[in-house]
């Protein structure tokens, strides 16, 4: 029987780390931790689940392990700060290396903690989510949520390796899984022809139970973001462009309450606001795009914009919650959000002030 055939992404940051992907490349963390201290901090419910796959590295079979809630609870001060007091009471100094197993919200946690303590030490992810695969555990972004918004709170902190291993998709629950294709198809039109007519290909075989598969979805994805934060590591300029449909689904998110709407969910509803926006501003070239990205929203399951999503959620999201969500987005300047929109597949246009009579009208609150 041929093995699983694993995939490796260079990531060409300062410092350099490699992404590995494929069904059990979790059997490979020993080698990025050597004899060092270390510590975990983990989802708890992917500790339960994928726990065992982690004493295959020997430097982590009798570590201290933080076990978090799950999502959004975890990127919380609250526990930021049991992170921290986690790590000191291990009594880990600057060589140790911490380990965030989990999806995006421990991923965060975990480096941001890495980030902080001793004023940095050594992260490497191991993320189990489809949307920590395709995009939260690439990068190096660490945060956590104030009451404000989503994400206000954070480091740049570049992980030492990524090991992204598609065995652990199998146990996702729908949504999770539905979240990350949300961030797939983003990045799909972000990419161009390539990903997204290997998506439109491909999108009624995608399963969580097909690792080989989804490894290809998430190496595809990961090379577009490695090669945009090699480019641009701080986001002063391209890397704005992975936030495609992360103004409006940010603003959702915080709209509807933290952790009720995944992200990779929002993302999708973001992004058919995002078009729908692009068309009236005379933004967009392609008018076939938007079809095409409706259609495979309807294949993978997704909300193509606000009105699905709030169909979806049986009670609407409330358009002057939404309005007063955009204010709190950390790329707007003076409270005037600033949006990314598409212009064909491949290119968009980033930073565009949009009429403020048509963003209320596409939230609903004209």
């Amino acid at each position: 029987m041929t093995p699983p055939k694993r995939r490796a992404v260079p990531v060409a940051t300062e410092p350099a780390y490699e992404v590995r992907i494929g069904p059990g490349v979790l059997d490979e963390l020993g080698e990025h931790l050597g004899d060092e201290p270390c510590a975990l901090i983990a989802d708890a419910r992917a500790l339960e689940l994928h726990g065992a796959a982690l004493d295959a590295a020997p430097a982590l079979r009798d570590a201290p392990r933080l076990a978090v809630g799950p999502g959004e609870r975890a990127k919380r001060f609250a526990e930021l700060e049991r992170a921290l007091d986690f790590l000191a009471d291990a009594r880990l100094d600057r060589r140790a290396t911490v380990v965030g197993f989990g999806g995006g919200a421990a991923g965060d946690l975990a480096g941001l903690a890495a980030s902080l303590y001793m004023r940095g030490v050594d992260v490497v992810q191991a993320p189990t989510t489809l949307l920590a695969q395709v995009d939260a555990s690439v990068g190096g972004k660490t945060a956590v949520n104030l009451a404000a918004g989503k994400n206000l709170a954070g480091t740049f902190h570049q992980p030492r390796a990524v090991l992204a291993d598609t065995a652990t998709l199998a146990t996702l629950p729908s949504d999770e899984w539905r979240s990350g294709l949300g961030e797939v198809l983003k990045t799909a039109v972000l990419t161009g022809p390539e990903l997204l007519g290997w998506l439109e290909q491909h999108a009624d075989a995608l399963r969580p139970d097909d690792a080989d598969r989804a490894a290809e979805a998430v190496a595809q994805c990961v090379r577009h973001k490695a090669a945009v934060v090699a480019a641009d590591e701080r986001e002063a300029g391209r890397r704005a462009e992975l936030n495609l449909g992360h103004t409006f689904a940010h603003a959702i998110e915080r709209a509807a309450g933290f952790g009720r709407v995944p992200h990779g969910v929002a993302v999708s509803a973001g992004l058919g606001l995002a078009l729908a926006a692009a068309r009236a501003a005379g933004v967009l070239e392609d008018e076939a795009l938007p079809a095409r990205v409706a259609d495979l929203q309807r294949r993978l399951g997704l909300p193509r914009d606000l009105a699905a999503l709030n169909a979806d959620l049986g009670t609407p999201l409330d358009g002057a919650a939404l309005l007063a969500a955009l204010a709190h987005d950390k790329k707007a300047l003076r409270s005037e959000p600033r949006f990314v929109l598409p212009v064909r597949p491949g290119q968009v246009r980033l930073g565009v002030a949009l009429d403020p009579a048509l963003v209320a009208r596409l939230l609903g609150a004209a």
